[in-house]
């Protein structure tokens, strides 16, 4: 992909298929998705049948091949109808990554083609004491023999209990810091895996969020992502590349607020004439479509990074979601005021999107972490000379 962000005919043609399946087959349910707090399974439905599920696993392992781009396609077109039902691909690829990144053949073999084939995959990187501050962690893996023994709880843990994989962070060398800690392909079914109740959130409520349990789960010694004290170096690389889709959340679900502000202008009349007609909410949807666009394009050029394993793509990645997510929150919260009263309800899905939006902010790193990793970028001399 160039810089010039002129996508492909192939790249039109995903994003036009991808916005067939979510206008017919997934938009129909988020309300309801929101209102119930269910797991969108309409939706996880149609984006398997159509091989959007997990749209990054390479032809080899009998997925899409999807490059960098394509994926955030798929995630911002399904975001711009439902963030909970974009969190089904984006998830997937959070959670599979690191197997991509740092795993041998066998285990991309045995659990990328599984993926493939529907079986979900989670990322448990957080934990209690471990969110913001990700290199203290407290899980434990005690070799025993050719396994290892896992202990640990793991907090907010998107898709939990829905999906059948695992990779788990865990320390095996406490002396080590950093680098005694490694990563494991944990599986549901796994005796000693448990889940707590989902968590009662503000947005993204059809993504269930739970803690998971490690109880003395063993686990052979093939299912180890890497070599023994690679797994935090893994997990931050793979934070690199998807927070990628992060931005495309949010990029799809403020193009979503932005559409049906601007067709609301065009039809409520206050005063004699469509609110679309005053100077002042002209400004105020200039300003949202100005930002939608400039938070789309450098998603576009930080998915061209991440495509291509730039140097840069630490600073792109993370001034992506940044941006992105700050201007998901403005432009929704916005369409919300260009409502008035009638925003404020749940009759409208404006409100639901200005909640879904707040969680970009938030997971794969609050935007004050970016800044933090993106002034060091900076000062680094690593960010590409323009």
């Amino acid at each position: 992909m160039s810089d010039m962000f002129v996508l492909s005919e192939e790249h039109q043609a995903i994003r036009e298929a991808v916005r067939a399946v979510a206008e017919a087959k997934i938009a129909p349910f988020a309300a309801d998705v929101d209102e119930q707090a269910r797991y969108p399974k309409e939706a996880a439905a149609a984006l398997l049948a159509a091989d959007f599920h997990a749209p990054h696993v390479p032809e080899m392992y009998g997925g899409a091949g999807a490059d960098a781009l394509a994926t955030v396609l798929v995630i911002e077109e399904i975001a711009r109808v439902c963030v909970s039902s974009s969190l089904i691909p984006a998830v997937n690829k959070l959670g599979s990554l690191p197997v991509m990144i740092g795993g041998d053949e066998q285990i991309k073999k045995t659990y990328l083609s599984r993926l493939a084939a529907g079986e979900g995959f989670s990322y448990c990187l957080s934990e209690p004491d471990a969110g913001s501050d990700a290199a203290n962690q407290k899980t434990k893996a005690v070799r025993d023999g050719d396994d290892w023994v896992l202990n640990g709880v793991k907090r907010w843990i998107s898709n939990a209990g829905v999906s059948e994989f695992y990779t788990v962070l865990a320390v095996t060398d406490p002396d080590k810091r950093t680098k005694g800690i490694s990563a494991f392909v944990v599986e549901k079914s796994d005796e000693g895996v448990s889940f707590g109740a989902p968590e009662k959130k503000l947005g993204i409520k059809g993504s269930p969020t739970r803690e998971v349990y490690l109880d003395n789960v063993r686990i052979p010694g093939d299912r180890i992502i890497g070599k023994e004290g690679t797994g935090f170096a893994t997990a931050m690389n793979t934070l690199d590349h998807t927070r990628v889709t992060i931005a495309a959340q949010a990029v799809g679900v403020a193009q979503g607020a932005l559409d049906y502000a601007l067709g609301y202008m065009q039809e409520r009349k206050q005063f004699g004439k469509k609110i679309a007609d005053f100077q002042g909410l002209q400004f105020m949807i200039a300003d949202m479509g100005m930002k939608v666009e400039a938070a789309r394009q450098l998603t576009y050029a930080a998915a061209g990074r991440s495509e291509r394993g730039d140097k840069d793509l630490t600073f792109f990645g993370a001034a992506a979601k940044a941006f992105a997510s700050d201007t998901a929150m403005q432009v929704t919260t916005d369409a919300v005021q260009l409502l008035g009263g009638y925003g404020f309800t749940r009759d409208y899905p404006v409100e639901r999107m200005m909640r879904d939006a707040k969680i970009t902010q938030i997971y794969e790193g609050t935007n004050q972490v970016q800044r933090v990793v993106m002034a060091r970028q900076l000062l680094n001399g690593v960010q590409s000379k323009l």
